[in-house]
């Protein structure tokens, strides 16, 4: 599977990187890394048209305030991983765990070790959302026996569920590669509770979960809420990230229409999580 990069350089960088990502997360793009003079953007080929939607809408603002500088690029499905591995410093969640590689010098470890082979940059604990779902499993009161975990990645949440005390794991991702990712990561772990489905909601064995773990764009979010309600036990827990502080309230108000209450947020550099709770 080929993705594509698009480097992106932008005066001045506040406001417009907010509104950037923002926009490419409408469009289809998944992942992002913040840089000095702007942001990386990255999706998979097939999902989107270069930067064709960011172009319209920095023309929609005029070229008086601002300046732009866009390069794009194809990475080939081999090179994605080897990007990803070369840059990943282990990530530590103080002072609950540790994210790192096998091959990361084990004595930076700090609570519990969570080993992952990379694959990208969601999933590995880099990406803000990722550790703010991360501190959220670990601040929870309980972790109940059934947990979903859509859009799993590389599995890293599913994992610290299972170390957590869940008894069932299931683990969703649309990508081929994540099935079998998580699996081999939770071999890694020791982990023989989780199982992973490759494809969207409707793969999903209808168990009834205490936990859903959510970390996927705002629109898939906001498309799988109704689902999520029916698949989750009364008093059960849904943790929701993977979209802006600037959102929160969108998805607030519709899980509240369903009957999901919120009962504690996060924040890490404009990037939020929600936790909610079905009455």
């Amino acid at each position: 599977m080929e993705y594509i990069e698009l480097n992106i350089s932008v005066e001045p960088r506040d406001p417009w990187t907010e509104i950037i990502i923002a926009d490419l997360a409408e469009h289809g793009y998944e992942s992002f890394v913040e840089t000095d003079e702007g942001v990386m953007a990255y999706a998979r080929s097939i999902d989107v048209d270069f930067a064709a939607p960011l172009k319209g809408t920095l023309l929609e603002h005029g070229n008086n305030d601002f300046s732009c500088q866009i390069e794009e690029k194809v990475i080939p499905h081999q090179n994605w991983n080897a990007l990803w591995e070369a840059d990943f410093h282990p990530v530590v969640v103080d002072p609950y765990c540790t994210i790192l590689a096998p091959f990361h010098d084990q004595n930076v470890v700090k609570g519990m070790p969570i080993r992952i082979q990379p694959q990208m940059s969601f999933g590995t604990g880099h990406h803000q959302t990722t550790f703010m779902m991360t501190k959220a499993l670990f601040e929870l009161d309980k972790i109940p026996a059934n947990v979903l975990d859509m859009g799993t990645g590389t599995g890293v949440l599913a994992i610290i569920a299972e170390k957590l005390g869940a008894q069932r794991i299931v683990a969703v991702d649309i990508e081929d590669w994540s099935v079998e990712n998580t699996m081999e990561n939770a071999e890694r772990n020791n982990c023989n509770r989780i199982e992973s489905y490759c494809g969207d909601i409707d793969v999903v064995p209808e168990i009834g979960y205490g936990l859903i773990l959510a970390n996927i764009n705002k629109n898939v979010l906001k498309s799988h809420m109704q689902a999520y309600c029916n698949l989750l036990n009364s008093g059960g827990v849904l943790l929701l990230s993977g979209f802006f502080e600037s959102d929160a309230s969108e998805l607030l108000n519709l899980g509240q229409q369903l009957g999901l209450n919120e009962f504690g947020r996060m924040t890490k550099e404009d990037w939020c999580c929600l936790k909610l709770k079905k009455n």
